[in-house]
């Protein structure tokens, strides 16, 4: 069993192989090799590199999801959550899924301007821009690189509708932006809400802000007039299943609209990550946490399937998915989500269209 860092999601660092990139031995910071006296690890740094991606603005057409376009200024995500499905994509660096996803991240600190000149392109069709997608867009690095706050100051001047979906308080931040796009039915958020045990949060996003920060936030969005989703997502069997009803009441009594929730997924290197994760932390329900999950997703311990990938399968997805339409319906969690205006949008000026 290998030890895990403090304020750290993943028990493993391993590079993946899954690209066939070459291999490379860790380099890091020369003093996480080093383990103290006492056995101790030190603490692991966070660094940040920088992006320059030509667009911006992420076009999708599947059907499993309700955006069709999305918008993720950093890459990788310090909240650490052991169960998110973004890991894998850190292999595209030539880095690991585990720390390296949690710890080495990168920021795209010209996505504000290329998001504005995709907005002016001639023929662009205005739907939500969907925030949130991939990583965290308000994990701590957002509180001095400030990208996201850049990219709703583009939207806001162009009456662009927004989703934001965040573990963190600290979008109530950019209130001053959301709260009048709000007002005008352009902007809308989804707050993750996967636990309200602050042990088990530690463990499982150990630098997400806390489950009652989150639920505080929620009713500070609620009362500045921004419409708040709650995201039960994901649901882990044996281990937060038991507390679907209890996060559904406080998120209702905070104020939030609707609900969703999901079983946890574990694609490609999440899979294994997660398994040593729970080697570490739950021992004990290890081996019946997996089982469950399995037989969730069709005897695998991923089902990547559109359709069904989402909701999951068999007697023990149709238990949690009567479970929460229950709660939700008893909480008045069950309505439509929120439709987003798009008949506002004006391209920003400069826009080629304007020349026509």
């Amino acid at each position: 069993m290998k030890q895990p860092r403090a304020q750290r999601g993943a028990t493993d660092n391993s590079a993946s192989a899954r690209f066939n990139l070459p291999q490379r031995e860790a380099d890091g910071d020369w003093l996480d090799a080093l383990v103290a006296v006492d056995g101790a690890q030190p603490k692991l740094k966070t660094t940040v590199g920088i992006l320059k991606p030509k667009t911006i603005i992420s076009y999708n057409s599947s059907p499993d999801i309700g955006f069709d376009r999305s918008v993720n200024p950093l890459v990788g995500c310090e909240h650490g959550c052991i169960y998110c499905f973004a890991r894998p994509s850190h292999a595209f660096h030539d880095l690991s899924p585990g720390l390296d996803f949690e710890s080495k991240l990168f920021a795209k600190p010209d996505a504000p301007a290329l998001l504005r000149a995709e907005l002016q392109k001639r023929g662009y069709v205005c739907k939500p821009i969907a925030f949130g997608t991939n990583t965290d867009p308000y994990q701590p690095i957002e509180a001095t690189w400030r990208i996201t706050r850049g990219c709703i100051e583009v939207l806001s001047a162009c009456n662009h509708p927004i989703t934001i979906t965040t573990k963190s308080d600290r979008v109530t931040r950019d209130l001053d932006l959301l709260a009048p796009m709000a007002a005008k039915g352009l902007a809308a958020v989804m707050m993750s809400v996967t636990t309200l045990d602050p042990r088990i949060a530690m463990t499982v996003e150990p630098r997400a802000t806390t489950p009652s920060r989150r639920i505080a936030a929620i009713r500070t969005l609620t009362d500045a007039g921004v419409p708040v989703l709650v995201s039960l997502a994901p649901v882990i069997p044996q281990i937060t299943d038991h507390e679907i009803e209890h996060i559904v009441e406080q998120a209702a009594q905070a104020g939030a609209r609707s609900a969703f929730f999901m079983p946890v997924r574990l694609p490609h290197e999440v899979a294994p990550l997660f398994r040593a994760w729970l080697d570490t932390y739950f021992p004990d329900r290890a081996a019946k946490v997996m089982a469950t999950i399995q037989s969730i997703r069709g005897g695998r311990d991923n089902d990547p399937n559109f359709f069904t990938r989402m909701k999951g399968q068999g007697p023990w997805a149709d238990l949690l998915r009567t479970r929460f339409n229950i709660a939700a319906k008893r909480h008045g969690l069950d309505s439509d989500r929120v439709h987003l205006r798009t008949d506002l949008f004006r391209p920003p000026p400069g826009a080629q269209g304007e020349l026509f």
